[in-house]
């Protein structure tokens, strides 16, 4: 242990000293066009600016197993001089989720603040909208193609906000380790057909998932779902120093929104072993009876998955960001009782509540090895769905 904890010592002094040498022109910086007063947020309200910080961190699983990981955090309207002093080992997951409406533009500003915990690791880190149409190659985050964003640095991206649907984003450096570790978010485009009154089925709806013209994808309320997955012995060595297995990697903490259930249904952050607030988002779905539900649902596993709610039937109105409808218009929705998403995918899925009694029901996989929180029974990807 003494041995241990003379090895970690040393790294943090090194830490130290790799701030101190770090070159003159490094430092953190953000953009946010029409902001005036410094708040990180412009005056113009087509404008969207969101500043993320890249580091490490920790989260408690639901079994209550503390797990090292890579995340980010969400350090909008900080002064860019107060940034890496502030950000130590609040790494966030799932990362702070990203809402825009189709035509904005977003201005999103990524500071890499290094990584105290592993102060030997200079890794790079990048924003790789996942699923953005017609990315630009300098803003795509994809480390060969353009490049990453170096320790004691900043990136400004930039995006034209042009199709609405669910995505996601995550670090696409190193992208297995990264994203294993936990650098990966929701990201959802609302439509500009917001707004705008539309009866479908008798019932008039303003909140839509996709520009349907026939009110089709309206709903009441909307609750994002990310499925991952954790591998304790890997995070387990990233924290120790230790050579990692990528072939051997086992997820065995399966969650919904960075949390096995019964996590997954309290509403209160967790806090991690230094005391902070981590895991800020639970999967709680809550609704009243003859409500629409707007599930926006997407994996950023290595794993396929399937999920499935009891009681309720599913359709399915959008996939990868696309609205389900053929060439000539035709309407290609559907309903199931599960959908199956790989790594990488994502569906809009309708949840209608009408004529259902009142009381809980559950959402979760049926992949079964992963309704539990590694070795504890009765956990993993599974949430509630409340009907009032």
């Amino acid at each position: 242990m003494k041995k241990y904890l003379g090895f970690k010592v040393v790294l943090l002094m090194a830490f130290v000293f790799l701030i101190g040498v770090t070159p003159s022109w490094a430092e953190v910086f953000s953009q946010c066009p029409g902001d005036i007063n410094g708040d990180g947020i412009s005056d113009d309200p087509n404008i969207v600016c969101i500043h993320l910080a890249a580091g490490d961190g920790f989260v408690t699983m639901a079994d209550g197993y503390p797990l090292y990981m890579f995340g980010f955090s969400d350090v909008t309207g900080t002064p860019d001089d107060l940034v890496m002093g502030s950000t130590m080992f609040k790494a966030e997951f799932p990362a702070p989720t990203i809402t825009v409406k189709e035509g904005q533009k977003l201005y999103l500003s990524l500071s890499n603040v290094g990584m105290p915990n592993r102060p030997d690791l200079s890794d790079p880190h990048t924003i790789h909208w996942h699923g953005f149409p017609q990315a630009s190659t300098f803003f795509d985050g994809e480390p060969m193609a353009s490049f990453g964003v170096n320790m004691g640095f900043s990136l400004t991206y930039f995006y034209n906000v042009a199709e609405p649907g669910t995505y996601m984003y995550h670090c696409h450096v190193e992208a297995t380790e990264h994203m294993q570790m936990g650098m990966l978010a929701n990201l959802y485009v609302t439509p500009k057909q917001d707004g705008t009154p539309k009866t479908y089925n008798g019932k008039t709806y303003t909140k839509f998932a996709y520009n349907d013209t026939d009110g089709s994808t309206g709903y009441d309320v909307a609750y994002p779902i990310q499925i991952h997955a954790f591998d304790p012995e890997f995070h387990d060595a990233s924290r120790n120093v230790a050579p990692l297995n990528f072939a051997g990697i086992f997820d065995s903490y399966g969650m919904l929104n960075g949390r096995g259930y019964p996590d997954t249904v309290n509403t209160g952050f967790i806090l991690n072993e230094n005391g902070y607030p981590a895991q800020k988002m639970n999967s709680l779905i809550t609704a009243n009876v003859g409500q629409k539900i707007l599930l926006r649902i997407s994996n950023l596993s290595f794993d396929y998955y399937a999920l499935t709610v009891l009681g309720i039937p599913m359709k399915v109105v959008g996939k990868d960001a696309k609205l389900l409808r053929g060439p000539t218009g035709i309407d290609l929705s559907y309903i199931t009782n599960s959908i199956e998403l790989g790594g990488g995918e994502t569906a809009d899925v309708i949840l209608d509540t009408t004529g259902l009694a009142t009381g809980a029901y559950f959402l979760y996989t049926t992949n079964l090895n992963h309704l539990s929180n590694n070795t504890q029974e009765r956990g993993g990807m599974m949430t509630e769905i409340h009907l009032n």
